[in-house]
């Protein structure tokens, strides 16, 4: 009797030892891009967002005067085009019948018409606009800091936000539950859980331009979910090209 209970209680103990076990926190998931496939860019846009609807690429561009977003096959001359005057643009979505593009520090949004972006109205914000994308029924908007704000797709007022604990956030894409962000002045992208906060992959992009090249590029900014593929097609501000790609692991 005394032997099956000492026994009875090692297994309790080894039992209840592995129940108490706490998970192993490894960070964020290590990824670098694996080059599937490269399309020409304009050299001459400053990439603040990039997103496919269907097949169409829409892209929005910065800098006062040369501010725009445009439409059209990935890697073709755009087939729609409309200037931004007197605003330095930012970050694009669209969601079926209507775009919103952002401006960097005019405190404005314009929405659009995604067939051929002519301007419907404006809205205004408090704050810096840098990417913008959308998810659930949502917009999702960084403005250079750790924060990410929703916003109502309609109204464009915030609904709520998540703090990263990662600042310099930038242009964005929404997959699933999960939001990229380029990192300003980095070759890195994170993947974000939306609901928490929590960076889940941190993506190393460095590497795709030749020397030759990154002398007249700017930074890596702009980020398109290629769909129902997986793949991405990125590129960055004043690049020559575009790359389509897979995140894969960094082993």
């Amino acid at each position: 009797m005394r032997t099956l209970m000492t026994t009875s209680l090692l297994l309790a103990a080894v039992l209840g030892g592995c129940a108490a076990a706490p998970a192993v926190d490894t960070g964020p998931e290590k990824l670098k891009v694996s080059v599937l496939s490269e399309l020409p860019h304009d050299p001459e846009a400053f990439t603040q967002g990039l997103e496919f609807s269907g097949e169409t690429l829409y892209e929005g561009t910065g800098l006062v005067g040369k501010s725009s977003m445009r439409a059209g096959p990935a890697g073709a001359a755009p087939s729609v085009r409309q200037e931004l005057p007197g605003l330095f643009g930012e970050g694009i979505t669209v969601l079926g019948p209507t775009a919103w593009q952002i401006t960097w520090q005019d405190g404005v949004a314009i929405e659009r018409d995604a067939k051929t972006l002519a301007e419907r109205r404006r809205v205004t914000y408090t704050g810096e606009g840098w990417g913008l994308c959308h998810q659930n029924g949502r917009l999702v908007m960084s403005d250079g800091s750790s924060k990410l704000t929703f916003r109502d797709p309609v109204s464009f007022a915030p609904t709520g936000s998540v703090d990263v604990g990662r600042d310099q956030l930038n242009e964005l894409e929404c997959v699933g539950d999960s939001v990229y962000a380029n990192v300003w002045q980095t070759d890195r992208i994170l993947r974000i859980d939306a609901a928490s906060g929590r960076v889940t992959g941190e993506i190393d992009a460095s590497g795709l331009l030749t020397p030759g090249e990154r002398g007249s590029a700017d930074v890596l900014n702009g980020i398109a979910a290629v769909p129902g593929t997986g793949e991405f097609l990125i590129t960055g501000k004043l690049w020559p090209r575009m790359f389509r790609v897979k995140f894969v692991p960094n082993s």
